[in-house]
């Protein structure tokens, strides 16, 4: 029987320094010690994640958990100065965090965390800092690599998110404080404008795999996590690979659960709905308090089983049905190679000659948002039919009978190119009799770096080189008389970057090689697949602007392809304390066919705050554009208060970088 709960608004967390951190507290009423459960975030938990939180909190807090969501330093009304994302004052405030729950008379010392995406990232960061009362994680939509599976950098290309994801940051950490809260709110807030990291540079200006992107992965020692996690993440989602490797290299108990959802916690997924909470509330129960409530003898992995469906960028429910493997990896899947034909075959003994990949700048229009879930819609992979007719392909012959795939495929390479910075972007499609093409999985790789990702060269055109690397995960049932296609291409704008020149890239086919991950299961396991999500509490907020979004594709005069999306996440007065924010966001992306090195990318965005005579208005812009030597950043906010917007702060900055190979 759900437990009465009480609200804490606003307390604050002192740290050991002196500076003080925002929280807002979720109990049972009935006096007591509990275990907790903390989500530790910088997206303002007084306006930025409310909705969200309502939806979740309240219902583990009605469970018997005390629930914590706490704002990070120099973000929402917390003290202090942001400077980075999973920085060490980050972390170690995590720590003091942790530390202080554990002392509070309502908490019996048992924490777990929970996050998407940067929730998910610093819980398992804390895990393997091994602080004493964090005894359980759930991690959704997370990495373990910060530089191989985050939103900069894939294969160590370019992802033009560096720069788009930067600019939202930019956006969120000039937002003002709560006057309410605090009184020195307009001081603090100038401060943490005049002192924010230029942090699309920063990444920028490490572009490959060194000690800033090892901080933080805990891929570099697994045996540092030992709390239990339970990782999830969705097929919609940019972030793939973490649940499996998770499950697969963690010594201490992990279970991994991907289903066909987007960048949002499976309850409130646009894709198909599923009981996060009841997913949660058993793995928490197990390890926080000791039930047997079934967690452990979980299949080591459990997903959804992808099959074709005409795909869309709109939000649609996918196609499939949910498996599980009792343990990963499986003795289900097995390695099957299949070598590239000369003739755009998969065949199965290595082929002779020649096939040259080159294509313009322009492809991969159909390829969706880097990470859907975060605008409005609009977002998804579209028919792939358009990018495969610019690609190499090299396809099997229609299925004599259905195939599945379950793990990371690999592409093995032997090539040579004419210029010396070069990248190959993989995708895996099943092409149904009609030619509708869907994306299964794919992923890019830079040419130019060792297979560590720690030295990049130039290439020396002409001569050969050999490659192999991973796709990302996938789980994909292909049906009898479909075609699986793997399309190669030297770009795939807008998600990766492209390189600076139009590249011919030779593939030599007596080493070319597609290996893939097939699944044969002779009888099924339990899926026990996520029910139907259950009934959870809603945020009350009065709307007084409906969201909104546009997505508009089209040619100039003289060639450049340009996509341009306006996302209008509206606006509505909070029913505790009674803010209005609104948002919006306008983003364009732009290349010629012909000259990569000029693609572009640029967004503006804009808040608004008010409560009775109090107004408040950030508008960012931002711009990132390259030649063939260097990218180029700028950004400017103007911070406004008044009816009249009377200007704040104005701030410029501008930073150019060498390509260093990209």
């Amino acid at each position: 029987m759900p437990m009465e709960i009480t609200v804490i608004e606003h307390l604050w967390i002192p740290l050991p320094d002196g500076r003080r951190l925002a929280a807002r507290m979720w109990r049972p009423v009935a006096e007591g010690r509990y275990p907790a459960i903390l989500e530790y975030l910088p997206y303002r938990k007084r306006d930025g994640t409310a909705p969200r939180d309502a939806t979740t909190h309240p219902v583990f807090a009605a469970e018997g958990y005390v629930c914590l969501r706490v704002d990070i330093a120099g973000t929402g009304d917390s003290e202090g100065i942001f400077d980075d994302e999973y920085s060490e004052q980050e972390l170690s405030d995590g720590e003091a965090v942790l530390a202080w729950l554990e002392g509070q008379t309502c908490c019996n010392g048992n924490i777990g965390m929970i996050g998407i995406s940067w929730g998910g990232f610093n819980g398992l960061q804390l895990a393997a800092r091994q602080p004493e009362a964090l005894k359980a994680v759930v991690s959704v939509a997370s990495t373990v690599d910060r530089y191989a599976d985050d939103i900069h950098f894939m294969g160590g290309c370019l992802l033009s998110d560096n720069a788009n994801w930067a600019s939202q940051m930019f956006a969120y950490q000039t937002r003002p404080l709560d006057p309410k809260l605090r009184p020195d709110w307009r001081e603090a807030w100038v401060e943490r404008i005049e002192t924010l990291p230029f942090m699309a540079a920063d990444w920028l200006g490490h572009g490959q795999r060194d000690d800033f992107w090892k901080h933080g992965s805990v891929c570099e020692d697994w045996s540092a996590m030992e709390a239990p996690v339970l990782a999830i993440t969705g097929w919609a989602d940019a972030y793939l690979n973490a649940p499996p490797a998770i499950v697969e290299n963690m010594q201490a108990p992990a279970k991994a659960l991907i289903g066909p959802w987007e960048h949002r916690y499976a309850h409130i997924s646009k894709l198909g709905t599923h009981d996060f909470h009841g997913e949660v509330l058993r793995w928490f129960d197990r390890w926080l308090k000791g039930e047997n409530s079934g967690a452990e003898a979980l299949p080591d992995y459990r997903t959804y089983m992808q099959e074709h469906f005409v795909p869309t960028k709109e939000n649609k429910p996918r196609q499939g049905r949910w498996i599980a493997e009792a343990q990963w990896p499986s003795p289900n899947v097995r390695a099957v190679t299949h070598q590239l034909g000369q003739d755009g075959c998969l065949q199965n003994t290595p082929a002779t000659g020649e096939v040259v990949v080159s294509n313009p700048a322009t492809l991969g229009a159909a390829g969706g948002y880097f990470c859907a879930g975060m605008r409005i819609d609009n977002e998804l992979p579209g028919d792939q039919s358009g990018d495969d007719a610019l690609s190499a392909c090299f396809d099997s012959a229609p299925l004599e009978a259905p195939l599945e795939i379950l793990g990371r495929a690999k592409v093995r390479l032997a090539f040579s190119v004419d210029r010396p910075v070069a990248q190959v972007v993989a995708r895996l499609c099943d092409v149904a009799p009609d030619g509708v093409s869907q994306r299964i999985t794919y992923r890019g790789r830079n040419l130019c770096h060792d297979d560590n990702h720690e030295i990049a060269r130039q290439l020396v055109p002409g001569q050969r080189y050999e490659v192999e690397f991973d796709l990302n995960e996938c789980a994909h049932h292909l049906r009898q008389g479909h075609v699986l296609r793997l399309a190669l291409s030297t770009s795939y704008w807008p998600i990766v970057w492209p390189s600076p020149e139009p590249v011919a890239l030779t593939l030599h086919l007596d080493a070319c090689a597609l290996i893939l991950p097939e699944r044969t299961v002779p009888v099924e396991a339990d899926a026990q697949a996520p029910d139907v999500a259950r009934k959870y509490p809603v945020y009350a907020a009065a709307v007084t602007r409906a969201a909104s979004g546009t997505s508009n594709t089209y040619e100039e005069d003289d060639g450049t392809l340009v996509l341009e999306t306006f996302d209008d996440y509206g606006s509505a007065i909070d029913p505790v304390h009674g803010m209005e924010v609104g948002s919006h966001v306008a983003m364009r992306y732009s290349v010629h066919p012909d000259d990569p090195a000029g693609a572009t990318f640029s967004s503006q965005w804009q808040f608004t705050f008010a409560r009775g005579d109090w107004r408040v208005q950030v508008d960012t812009d931002n711009l990132m554009r390259g030649d063939t030597q260097d990218f180029h950043l700028w950004r400017k906010v103007v911070a406004s208060e008044g009816t009249y917007n009377h200007e704040v702060c104005v701030k410029e900055w501008s930073q150019t970088l060498p390509r260093d190979c990209l």
